[in-house]
């Protein structure tokens, strides 16, 4: 078999331990009639184990040097290619009529964090994601309020599903070794939010304003987006930080301080 070579602008970092590998796949609890879709295979460390559990596999890849190696090895009924960037890839093309998708991978690092809001952008087709992603980045989606990794992705995230770091995994399980730990993720989207905004973009655009004084009160980032009299009338501190806000506070800022709330307030639903 060719060698392939590891690509920087793919940010590959290949997963080769196998006791990992099999730690990841005993997560995900497979069960007869799943539709999983792998994000990223690469030389196949999960995509193998995965095929001794269950007997087919969707997989998107960019790395036509990649695809090329798997397509020697596998045939279509077992795996199935999908030769695309997975930041563009329509994730619902792939869901049977009768249950979600589940999803999978050791994803780049540098796109995780766009591909993830990519997915949730379909969650309505997917019943969960297990990635193994920078453990940086998995402290961040599963922080808490008022710890030091609570910020925008933390609440975005948290706002579209539930998020469970699951286990640590160290730089020598990969080749070559990237120069960061990492870690795997669950996660479970909402049927519907908690805590569902009238607006999204609106409260994107407000938890990405609150963030931009993290040190300071929450009125002093929201000075132009949230009145005194409103916080008083929801019951937030605005003395608080930014990081000591829950995603519920965040909704609840937002749903008050949209554009035109007030004139919704007395419309009726046809």
């Amino acid at each position: 078999m060719t060698e392939h070579r590891t690509r920087k602008r793919f940010g590959q970092h290949f997963l080769h331990d196998r006791n990992l590998v099999d730690r990841m796949i005993r997560t995900l609890g497979l069960q007869a009639g799943d539709t999983l879709v792998e994000i990223g295979p690469g030389r196949g460390a999960l995509t193998y184990p995965l095929l001794e559990e269950i007997p087919h596999l969707h997989v998107v890849e960019l790395d036509r040097d990649l695809i090329a190696l798997l397509r020697q090895e596998n045939t279509p009924d077992r795996l199935t290619i999908h030769e695309s960037d997975a930041l563009r890839f329509d994730f619902r093309t792939l869901k049977p009529a009768d249950k979600p998708l589940r999803v999978i991978g050791n994803l780049p690092y540098n796109i995780s964090t766009p591909l993830i809001f990519h997915l949730l952008a379909q969650a309505d087709a997917i019943s969960d994601m297990t990635f193994m992603l920078q453990k940086e980045v998995v402290e961040r989606l599963t922080a808490s309020p008022g710890t030091r990794d609570w910020g925008r992705l933390s609440i975005m995230v948290q706002y579209h599903c539930q998020a469970d770091y699951l286990f640590f995994v160290p730089p020598e399980a990969f080749s070559p070794p990237p120069r960061v730990d990492s870690a795997v993720v669950r996660l479970i989207p909402h049927a519907s939010p908690p805590h569902p905004a009238d607006d999204e973009d609106h409260l994107r655009k407000l938890v990405a304003q609150a963030f931009t004084q993290r040190r300071k009160a929450i009125r002093n980032g929201l000075k132009s987006w949230v009145s005194a009299e409103q916080f008083e009338a929801l019951g937030i501190d605005a003395g608080l930080r930014p990081d000591q806000l829950s995603v519920a506070d965040y909704v609840a800022l937002a749903n008050i301080s949209r554009p035109n709330a007030d004139e919704d307030k007395g419309e009726s639903t046809p």
